[in-house]
């Protein structure tokens, strides 16, 4: 039997992570409740806790029941063992779903349906709704649905990750004379989940129809003769962590490619079901899939409101979604990049800010096309983590390598849920003479680094760029980033030497500027903690202000307990999970937390150390995580320029602290509280932001 495992600090000290994250979807959801905010956001809102939920229990619940299943007795940060979160996990999330469907059924519908937005249920079709359905079952729907009866010869069929289901009770004989008590229709995943009806026919101007309540109203057609005594949705959520031994595979991507397979079919870890399953029927499924009654899920409504995510998209009312935003750019490319600026001069006259989703994405795309095609640039090395199926970026670096340059990507293979995109680049690149590397065995690469070598008056100048998100056009639209391109010849030195270590082999050599895990960023934010707190005991001002997704590393946390302790003055923003608990006497009476939800996520890690007046202050891959310290290469670069610096402060930080709106400060207990500007005067983050950098 394992031994319990004990961290070195008391237990008391901490949040649990898994409590946390279901904290953080509360807060989430909270946006779909909000009446400021625009109705069909509130439904995107609801979507995407469905969506956050999904992978909760994919990971993380899956990872919970994997040491359940071994009889692990390793203990939690906070000194808890799998079973104990496992429990206190099912009673949150259960009261989560519940409020979730709640405010999908008795507060957005009804207001939907006010707005001229149906989603009609089968209860209400009129006669020519019903004949239109029923056409539409039987052109689309019955060509690619396929029933399997469940008797001796048709065993329960295997039902992949998330899909949507319906198990049927029967009644009768079929054509055989065989008799079955049940049966199991797959709904293919090319088929739409939400049907739009003819606006003649919705009578209004957005009608729509659950796929579920098509096949609910017609399903005996399925099934020709015998009676269909129920119909019920269900789906199953299942755990989709991969387990690849990178010591043992001799081709990572190969390996990879056969494990991805099976991720659709791992072991169940939450069932979804209507509300109107019978108890017999969710038994029966609880048992095909060997989950137990905790795992159960009833909802009332569809129950992959995930895919209801699209809906907004489709629905022409920009009354009820966010106004439209156009993002600016930065001094120097603020007269539009339609002008074709030489953005390598832009650079050698001083460091770029761009601030992501208030400035453009376009800079970066335009820098790597302008290196793809400048016959002066001699390599490019870029690392990849997240991209996109189809990305811009990628094709510069495929035509970059055409051009003749040596090109060198980092493509991180195990980048969770995007493995099958980035095994799809990298194959590409590998195709047209790209140097693809897998990173480093062992720890993924979460670093954003991009460097250009051009050959100037006869010599090679590096330009870089560094960010702390993904070189993804997509969510640069829509997640807060930072990324700075310098022509910093230090910085560029290290960036090269970091390289250097991704793709080649030898000792890790220092880094003048950068800070780099596994090596030395832990180490260097720890430092400059203790560092406050020196200053403090020595009666000197100590401040240290942090903003980052994630803060669960021990140590990194009770660095901070000892620093607030002697006095510094620490503020945390963090929007997800949060092991530290904030304002608890004696222990963390100085250090305050906040997290903020708004239109846009935010994504961007700010550290800043007040260092005796030299205020120092990083910019960052990295969560403050053990995984991102320890087991992943990352990142974090300086804002050296004065300028950029205090627009950081302010951008990144201050405009955050100040926020009324969209912050939710945390209490010792882990409870979250919504700000409110009363009498202050009213602050948002964001929308400062927008009106302070869009165009």
């Amino acid at each position: 039997m394992n031994q319990p495992l004990h961290h070195p600090f008391p237990p008391g000290n901490y949040l649990n992570r898994e409590l946390s994250l279901l904290a953080f979807n509360q807060r989430v959801m909270a946006q779909a409740r909000d009446e400021r905010t625009p109705l069909l956001e509130r439904l995107r809102f609801l979507c995407i806790v469905s969506s956050n939920m999904d992978e909760m229990f994919e990971i993380r619940v899956g990872g919970l029941k994997e040491q359940i299943r071994a009889d692990s007795h390793t203990l939690t940060t906070d000194g808890k063992t799998a079973q104990e979160v496992f429990r206190q996990v099912s009673v949150g999330a259960h009261a989560l779903v519940e409020e979730q469907y709640q405010i999908f059924n008795q507060e957005l519908l009804p207001r939907l349906a006010d707005e001229g937005i149906r989603f009609i249920r089968r209860s209400v079709w009129n006669e020519a709704q019903r004949a239109w359905i029923r056409d539409y079952f039987v052109r689309e729907m019955i060509p690619v649905l396929t029933p399997i009866g469940l008797d001796p010869s048709h065993p329960f069929p295997r039902v992949l990750n998330k899909s949507l289901n319906f198990a049927v009770e029967l009644q009768g004989k079929d054509a055989f004379g065989r008799s079955s008590d049940a049966a199991i229709v797959q709904a293919p995943r090319m088929l739409p989940r939400v049907v739009p009806l003819p606006p003649e026919l919705a009578e209004c101007p957005y009608g729509f129809v659950f796929l579920s309540s098509i096949l609910h109203e017609f399903v005996e057609e399925l099934f020709s003769g015998m009676t269909a005594l129920g119909c019920y949705q269900f789906r199953v959520t299942r755990n989709s962590d991969l387990f690849v031994d990178e010591e043992e595979a001799t081709n990572l991507r190969t390996k990879l490619q056969g494990e991805l397979t099976h991720r659709h079919f791992g072991n169940a870890v939450r069932l979804e079901v209507a509300d109107n399953c019978s108890p017999g029927m969710a038994n029966f499924l609880l048992s095909q899939f060997g989950l137990a009654e905790a795992d159960l899920y009833r909802v009332q409504g569809p129950v992959n409101l995930v895919r209801l995510m699209q809906a907004p998209d489709d629905i022409d009312r920009p009354d009820l979604k966010f106004p439209p935003y156009a993002p600016g750019l930065p001094r120097g490319l603020d007269k539009g990049l339609n002008q074709n600026p030489d953005l390598f001069a832009l650079i050698r006259q001083g460091d770029v800010l761009l601030h992501h989703p208030y400035q453009s994405f376009a800079p970066v795309i335009n820098l790597l096309q302008q290196a793809a095609a400048d016959p002066q640039v001699a390599a490019i090395k870029m690392t990849i983590y997240r991209t996109g199926a189809d990305s811009v970026l990628m094709h510069s670096l495929i035509r970059a390598a055409q051009n003749g340059k040596e090109v060198t990507v980092v493509v991180e293979l195990m980048a969770r849920f995007d493995e099958e995109a980035n095994i799809g680049w990298a194959t590409r690149l590998e195709e047209v003479g790209v140097h693809v590397v897998y990173g480093v065995v062992g720890y993924k690469v979460h670093a954003k680094a991009l460097l250009i070598v051009r050959r100037e008056d006869g010599q090679l100048r590096r330009y870089a760029h560094l960010g702390t998100g993904n070189y993804h056009p997509r969510t640069a639209r829509l997640y807060s980033d930072f990324g700075l391109m310098t022509a910093n010849e230090e910085i560029g030195q290290d960036v090269s030497e970091v390289f250097k270590q991704l793709t080649g082999l030898g000792k890790a050599r220092a880094l003048r500027h950068l800070w780099q895990a596994p090596f030395t960023l832990q180490g260097n934010i720890v430092r400059h903690i203790q560092a406050e707190a020196e200053h403090a005991r020595a009666g000197k001002k100590a401040r240290i202000i942090a903003k980052m997704n994630a803060l669960l590393e021990p140590e990194t946390i009770n660095a901070l307990y000892e620093a607030s302790k002697v006095g510094v003055q620490i503020d945390l923003i963090v929007r997800g999970v949060c092991a530290l608990r904030p304002g608890v006497p004696g222990l963390s009476d100085n250090i305050r937390v906040r997290s903020i939800i708004g239109r846009f996520l935010e994504h961007h890690r700010v550290f800043y150390f007040f260092a005796d007046g030299e205020e120092k202050l990083y910019l960052s891959s990295a969560d403050w995580m053990e995984r991102n310290f320890f087991r992943r290469i990352e990142l974090a670069f300086p804002v050296l320029d004065p300028r950029l610096k205090k627009r950081v402060m302010q951008e990144g930080l201050r405009y955050y602290l100040a926020d009324n709106q969209l912050a939710w400060e945390m209490s010792g207990e882990g409870r979250y509280t919504r700000k409110r500007a009363l009498r202050a005067k009213p602050g948002n983050a964001q929308a400062t932001l927008m009106a302070a950098l869009g165009r």
